[in-house]
């Protein structure tokens, strides 16, 4: 999320709020210490929002597993820094599901932060693939695409649209500006999706997609 909440989220809270495990709440612990270590060589966060991680980034993120609790496979589309993928990961892994094993792909267009998350997913043992490319080039088959601080709507339903022809649901971690966003994407775009508030941060929105079709000659 572009701001963060009005109220920092603790660890303790967040393992309340998500019934995290110690195992996971040790996991993600250890992914925002290589986070601030990485951070600080190659931008991939903003460096004033690391002191509400756990708000702000960890927080924000992992409320999508209630939002879809059903779902075990995730692909995240311009995965960078790991949020929301890296963090779902954690909170999945060891669940057992009785139609898919959980799994997150985390699909990022530059190397270094591929780099990054292929070093969190070997280090935290997750079930995740780090996928270097175009996001609209691997559309793999899972239960929910979803994208944070990617790209305005009109372009993010471009990069999604593959996984959403193939039966995703479409939940987007956006700022403020996701009414307008919208506004502006129905220009192009026939969506099918509702808006709710975002738990970690009252100005933030999650738009979910069910269905998506471009207007015929746009």
């Amino acid at each position: 999320m572009a701001g963060g909440g009005d109220a920092e989220v603790t660890p303790a809270e967040l393992q309340a709020l998500t019934g995290a495990t110690p195992a996971q709440m040790a996991d993600l612990d250890a992914f925002i210490t290589r986070l601030t270590e990485a951070n600080a060589v190659m931008n991939l966060v903003g460096p004033d929002s690391l002191p509400d991680a756990w708000n702000r980034h960890v927080w924000d993120s992992a409320q999508l597993l209630q939002v879809a609790p059903e779902a075990t496979t995730w692909a995240d589309l311009g995965a960078g820094a790991g949020f929301p993928g890296v963090v779902l990961a954690i909170l999945l892994k060891g669940r057992v599901a009785g139609r898919a094993q959980p799994h997150v792909w985390l699909i990022d267009s530059l190397g270094k932060r591929c780099r990054f998350l292929e070093s969190v997913v070997e280090a935290l043992s997750l079930p995740a693939t780090v996928i270097n490319g175009r996001a609209e080039d691997h559309p793999v088959r899972v239960d929910v695409v979803t994208a944070r601080a990617l790209a305005p709507m009109e372009k993010l339903l471009g990069y999604a649209q593959p996984y959403l022809q193939r039966g995703a649901q479409g939940l987007f971690l956006k700022g403020e500006k996701a009414e307008a966003e919208l506004v502006e994407a129905r220009k192009v775009w026939q969506i099918d999706s509702t808006l709710s508030v975002s738990r970690s941060d009252p100005s933030g929105r999650i738009v979910s997609v069910r269905s998506v079709r471009r207007i015929h000659g746009r």
